[in-house]
This record gives C-alpha cells, structure tokens and sequence, in this order.
C-alpha cells in the first residue's frame, strides 16, 4: 500500500475512533498515537497523517457547513461515521490542501469509502466531492 493512501487510512481510523468518541480534542493525539504504532510501524509519511487530522479538526465547522451544501438530503448527524469522516477528509483536500490533484484526493476517497464504508458509500462519497469539484472549479472559471 503507498505510504500517502496509508496515512490517509490511519487519518481516516483515528478520526473515526475520535468522532464515535464524541470528538473530544484532548484524545485524538493518543488515538493516532496508537494507530500508527499498531497500523504503520516505521511509516515515513506521518507528517502527512497529522496534516490530515490537523486541518480537519482546525476547519471542521467549515467543512460541515461544505458537506451539508453538497448533500442537503443528510444532515451532517445523519451521515455514518464512517462516510462522515471519508467526506471531512476529501473536502479537507480539495478545499485547503494546494499540493494534492482535486481528482486525486476525490479518487482517494472513493477507494477509502470502498475499503471502509458500505456498499453504496463509494458512489455516495463520489456525489457530494466531485459536485464539490464541479461547483468549485466553474467558480473558478466564472471569476477569471
């Protein structure tokens, strides 16, 4: 498995176990502690993994506020955890990560849906980031 689609999985766990805890900030330093012990021993990209949990956790409200947009059907409580988190994760890097290709951050979590999530997680994930993209990137266009 490469070391980014890794991390992202451990991103992935630690901000699941932290979100079914009830998102208590003080602990999710010692769940991806623990996640990477036990998941990635000797793992390199742990700075990425951190980036991860870091810039969801700082622009959570933000990306709540993006998901709730791009899937008005699903309040933001109603949505698993599991696809929550995938979603969080996605939007993350296509709204504030500048080093990473928004279709390989949509496709990323496609794969981690497909791994993690249920049956229709994949095609649901896959909706809500690339309308996502799609609206972001006619904005774009519409601004030049």
């Amino acid at each position: 498995m490469p070391n980014r689609h890794l991390a992202r999985s451990i991103a992935l766990q630690s901000l699941f176990e932290w979100d079914f805890r009830g998102s208590p900030t003080a602990i999710l330093p010692a769940i991806l502690e623990h996640n990477l012990k036990e998941f990635a021993p000797g793992m390199e990209e742990k700075a990425f993994v951190t980036t991860l949990i870091d810039g969801v956790t700082e622009h959570l409200e933000e990306i709540d506020q993006i998901i709730s947009r791009y899937a008005p059907s699903w309040p933001i409580n109603q949505i698993t955890i599991v696809d929550r988190n995938i979603l969080r994760l996605g939007v993350w890097e296509l709204k504030f990560a500048k080093d990473i290709p928004p279709k390989v951050a949509i496709n990323e979590a496609i794969e981690l849906a497909k791994n993690f999530g249920g049956g229709s997680s994949g095609k649901f994930v896959n909706g809500v980031l690339g309308s996502l993209y799609t609206s972001t990137k006619e904005n774009q266009t519409t601004e030049k």
